[in-house]
This record gives structure tokens, C-alpha cells and sequence, in this order.
């Protein structure tokens, strides 16, 4: 019996898919035993067009980058089905698709979700709306949707880099308690990050060895105020080598974990504007989706 794929493709993502890129994806998967139709995302997000269409097929193919996975991932959520769901990363930063280690030549990742097996990943919540890798507040977390589209394909991971420079006069400490599975700890932050990735940004990493996608706990990071020097040498000193163990930078590990702030702040989820939020609860939805590795 002839399987139902729903191949999903955001062309404006990254640098933009040529013809013959699109042509090897829909190509590589028509050969295989599937009926494949093919949706843009246009008029509709991911997220509308998953959650329409997606309980009619047996598998979801989504092209495009991190803010394409995540609207896939949440109009799977919504849609409340367990169809498993296959990743080609074409993004700017695809730090997902690092963290997978998920091949971004289009030929090799279509074959590999037809040749791999689902595996499932902890998605995170906030508020009504999900993620896949990462929901933070603080210093240049406004940067990936504030950064244009035209300068993404032009610089690719650099555009954010340089759209961090361009941030740094705006970055405050937030007074900030955080509440994390029983536990509490109050400071001055100027980032705070619960993520599931070893990447972020395309250009700061995690130690791969201490995040797990299905362990059912986030991990969160939180960069005090540096006061002196000798404060901002230790923050990039963790950054750097990727332990995130000092005075100054913390990691912690949980299921759960609240903010409180004493004044609305600006968050951002995966890529995508938040909103401005006084408390934020954020909860791990453990094992919630099946990507194909």
C-alpha cells in the first residue's frame, strides 16, 4: 500500500532553495514508495498547513529552517497526531539540524529520512505556543527576527553576528528569580536561555555530552551582569570552551522552570518574537514529537 508524504517547503528560508535543490527533494522522495504532495508556505504558515492537512499522511517532510521546524512541530502538537516528521535543513543557522547532525545537502537528507527511523525529542512549551530548541530573554535574543531576510542570504550565520554588535547598547541586567523543579536562584542576568540544542544561533555551542533531546529536562542558561574585567574574561572564557560552570554562568538541568521579573520583559521562542512577558512559566513536553535521524 502506496504511503501518504506531506512535503512542506519554505523557499524564502536561508539563502533560498534553487530550482535544481527542489527538484533533487521531490525527485529523491517520488522515488520512494510514497505519495508525495507538496505545499509552499505562502498564504499559510506551517503551523496552519500541518495542522490542516497533516492527519491525512503518514509522514511530514518540512524544507526549510529552524522557524519552519518549529511551526511544523507545532501544528503537529496542536493537531494532537504522532505522524512522524522528517527535517531539511535550508535555514541560515539550522540549529537543529547541528544538533542532529542532520546533512544540509538536499540529496543526502532525503535519503536519509527515508533510510533513517523516528526518534523522539522533548519540545518545550511556553505559554500556548511551542519550541524546539530554544525560549530566552536578555542580550541579543531579539536579533534573529529582527535581522532581515535579504541580510540572512547575503552574510548567512554572520548577519546575526554582526546584528549582535549592533545590540549591545541596548543589553540591561534583568532582576531576575528563577524557579526551577523545587529550586530557586535570584540575579542580575543579562541572558537567560532554556534551550534543547547543542546550538545556538549557528555560533554558540553546548557540550553535546550534557544535553540529551529525550532526557525530559531542559537545560538553562543564565549570564550575570559582569561587573569588572575579570567578569566578562570568565563569561567568555565558558562560552569559549562550552562549560558554562562560573561565577558567572550557570547551567542548570529541569523539567520545569518559571521566571519572574519585576518589569515586562521581551522573550523570544525559537527564532521568533515572544512577546514581553512579567512571569514566564515554561514546561517540557517529554518525547512530544518523532523526527526521522
Amino acid at each position: 500500500m502506496t504511503r501518504r508524504m506531506m512535503l512542506i517547503i519554505n523557499p524564502h528560508s536561508g539563502r533560498g532553495l534553487s530550482k535544481t535543490a527542489l527538484g533533487t527533494i521531490v525527485s529523491k522522495l517520488c522515488d520512494a514508495d510514497y505519495s508525495v504532495t507538496v505545499y509552499f508556505s505562502h498564504d499559510e504558515t506551517p503551523e496552519e498547513l500541518v495542522y490542516t492537512h497533516a492527519e491525512k499522511h503518514d509522514l511530514v517532510v518540512c524544507v526549510g529552517g529552524d522557524g519552519t521546524l518549529s511551526g511544523v512541530i507545532s501544528g503537529l502538537l496542536r493537531a494532537g497526531t504522532a505522524i512522524p516528521l522528517g527535517y531539511i535543513p535550508a535555514g541560515t543557522a539550522n540549529d537543529v539540524a547541528h544538533t542532529l547532525a542532520l546533512s544540509r545537502d538536499p540529496s543526502i537528507a532525503a535519503k536519509k529520512i527515508l533510510e533513517g527511523k523516528p526518534v523522539a525529542i522533548d519540545i518545550g512549551r511556553f505559554y500556548e505556543r511551542y519550541f524546539t530548541y530554544i525560549a530566552a530573554f536578555g542580550a541579543f535574543t531579539g536579533v534573529s527576527y529582527s535581522t532581515p531576510q535579504s541580510a540572512k542570504r547575503a552574510l548567512g550565520p554572520l548577519a546575526y553576528i554582526f546584528g549582535g554588535i549592533a545590540d549591545v547598547a541596548t543589553i540591561k541586567p534583568r532582576r531576575t528569580i528563577v524557579e526551577y523543579d523545587g529550586k530557586t536562584i535570584e540575579g542580575d542576568f543579562i541572558f537567560g536561555g532554556v534551550t534543547n540544542s547543542t546550538s545556538i544561533a549557528g555560533f554558540i555551542k553546548l557540550n553535546p555530552e550534557r544535553v540529551d533531546l529525550s532526557d525530559g529536562e531542559f537545560e538553562i542558561i543564565l549570564v550575570k551582569q559582569p561587573v569588572v574585567l575579570a567578569d566578562f574574561l570568565d563569561i567568555m572564557s565558558s562560552v569559549t570552551v562550552h562549560t558554562y560552570d562560573g561565577d558567572n554562568v550557570n547551567m542548570l538541568h529541569a523539567s520545569n522552570v518559571r521566571f519572574i521579573f519585576e518589569e515586562e520583559v521581551p522573550w523570544t521562542v525559537d527564532g521568533e518574537d515572544g512577546g514581553k512577558h512579567k512571569k514566564v512559566e515554561i514546561i517540557n513536553c517529554h518525547k512530544a514529537v518523532k523526527i526521522v535521524t
